[in-house]
């Protein structure tokens, strides 16, 4: 189903003209959501607007998004932001570099601020100043898809191969960078909008992409938009409105008057781009605090630090950038950090990396139940990836290895995800790895494991620990089994539990406790670069 969707350029600080020019478009027009590019504020914020934004008397009549512009955000935003806060009703800010789904479906990726060339490697540490670094563009070209693109600065380039590039002394005052250019050219986004340099209103023609491989036909079409200010007195074009078919498979046409990427020359099309990006931290088995997206919380309880410190969350600035292995449209994969097995572990079996990894879905929820009607769609997506990592193992180790997957879901947890370890397939076939959970949760008096298949849990309303032991060994077949330890509000639930009875069952005591086997980076890289290379044959997200 179509969304219709409207874009306003920037405001500067003039809220109530701007949403009330909103509130009487959408009653004619019902719009699923709104978007502003460049500045929603102004260096000289007038403290009474922007009390009157805060304290709701400001009315917003759909759910409207904004990123950094070229200005920071004010103090008293960036407080409640950082507290997981949305600005006011219906106004939530997607942080300076995230990949967010809208409730229609809408993927939309941001990379808000203009490059800072002061800061060579690592990301920018600061969410809330128009700032970012070339590994922050660099991470988000391993969303791979965007429906729509939101950056402050212009793609390097853009008017090449145009028909009617932007005025010589309007070109001049753009803010445009080669990291921008290069992040289009991997999203092929469906529409891209940047922000305005000067009273001007740019709209390039439309532009394809070249096929994804030598068997596709798909040609990827992108629309480039500049919008005008709010307000601004030449009068020119501020507001934009279109529909969008979320997920929408590329045609093999392009409209009338298009012309060829303008990116060509400085990259190739045909080659996937690196996924670029993860989390540094919180790719271990904590409980970490924060996210990058609108959490609705009951009110009895203290609000949850803020996206900053969310160690899975895509938007978090505090990520390292060589750990993510791919990125689906609802969760991703990376490596562990401080894995429980060593890159030496299955070596006999033919593994030459750990095979730890995460499955993390990208809306911030506690369990997957909480993701509401996404809830089945992300969870097929992880059963993905778990049963594609399933088969990458049985078959580089020559069935020698199964994988045991495990979930924590709490109802009061911060962000929902499964870890995954190769094991070998002679403790499952002889039933070792399901006694060793067992044993282990009657040791510990915790209650008893079921054998239930659970799905995605929508209709799950107790806490509960799942896990998922699989092997094949290629002659008797595959050998699968889902044990749930349902979890009451008395249980005080060990968040090592799984990788404790991972630990006792390989023989790696010594590596429980995951931040004394951190590796340095330069081994992190060369793991994630071998699943990687395994994976291959299975990633999905290709």
């Amino acid at each position: 189903m179509a969304a219709k969707i409207f874009v306003l350029g920037s405001v500067n600080g003039k809220f109530e003209s701007a949403f009330q020019k909103l509130a009487t478009l959408h009653q004619k027009q019902n719009f699923a959501f709104a978007i502003i590019t460049g500045d929603l504020f102004t260096f000289d914020q007038d403290e009474d607007s922007l009390s009157r934004l805060l304290n709701g008397e400001i009315q917003i009549p759909i759910s409207t998004y904004f990123t950094i512009g070229t200005i920071p955000l004010p103090d008293r935003v960036v407080e409640r932001v950082e507290k997981g806060e949305d600005v006011c009703e219906n106004l939530h800010f997607l942080g300076k570099r995230s990949i967010t789904k809208t409730s229609d479906g809408v993927r939309i990726v941001v990379l808000g601020g203009a490059l800072d060339k002061s800061i060579v490697g690592g990301q920018s540490n600061e969410q809330h100043l128009p700032l970012h670094t070339a590994d922050d563009a660099k991470i988000l070209r391993g969303a791979n898809t965007a429906d729509i693109l939101l950056t402050t600065c212009w793609p390097s380039g853009i008017w090449s191969n145009s028909s009617k590039p932007p005025a010589l002394e309007q070109q001049t005052a753009i803010a445009s960078s080669d990291e921008i250019a290069e992040l289009c050219a991997a999203l092929k986004p469906r529409y891209h909008f940047a922000a305005a340099y000067g009273n001007f209103f740019y709209e390039r023609e439309p532009f394809f992409h070249p096929p994804s491989g030598p068997e596709s036909d798909q040609l990827p079409v992108t629309r480039f938009i500049s919008l005008a200010p709010y307000g601004n007195e030449a009068k020119a074009k501020a507001m934009y409105a279109f529909n969008l078919v979320p997920g929408e498979a590329p045609s093999s046409t392009v409209p009338p008057g298009s012309t060829a990427s303008p990116f060509l020359p400085k990259t190739n099309p045909r080659k996937r781009p690196a996924p670029g990006g993860d989390n540094a931290g919180h790719f271990n088995d904590h409980d970490h605090r924060g996210g990058g997206r609108r959490v609705r919380r009951r009110k009895d309880r203290s609000p949850p630090p803020g996206p900053d410190q969310c160690f899975f969350c895509l938007s978090n600035t505090q990520v390292d950038t060589h750990m993510i292995c791919c990125i689906g449209d609802d969760s991703y994969v990376t490596t562990a950090k401080g894995p429980l097995p060593s890159s030496d572990t299955f070596a006999s079996s033919g593994l030459s990396f750990p095979g730890h990894q995460l499955i993390i879905p990208l809306p911030h929820e506690p369990t997957v139940r909480a993701m509401g009607e996404d809830a089945d769609k992300t969870y097929k997506e992880m059963t993905r990836f778990k049963e594609s990592m399933q088969a990458m193992i049985a078959t580089e180790s020559k069935f020698k290895l199964g994988a045991v997957t495990w979930e924590i879901s709490r109802q009061h947890g911060i962000h929902v995800h499964w870890q995954f370890i190769p094991v070998p397939s002679d403790l499952i076939r002889k039933g070792l790895v399901e006694a060793g959970f067992k044993v282990e949760a009657e040791n510990r008096q915790f209650p008893p494991f079921e054998e239930v298949a659970l799905e995605s849990g929508i209709d799950e309303t107790s806490d509960y620990f799942r896990v998922w032991i699989w092997a094949d060994d290629s002659d008797t077949g595959i050998q699968s089994k889902e044990l749930v330890m349902r979890l009451d509000s008395k249980t005080r639930f060990d968040l090592q539990f799984g990788r404790r009875v991972i630990a006792k069952l390989l023989g790696l005591e010594s590596r429980i406790t995951w931040k004394d086997v951190v590796q340095p980076i330069a081994e992190e890289t060369e793991d994630v670069q071998k699943f990687k290379e395994a994976f291959k044959p299975w990633d999905f997200t290709a």
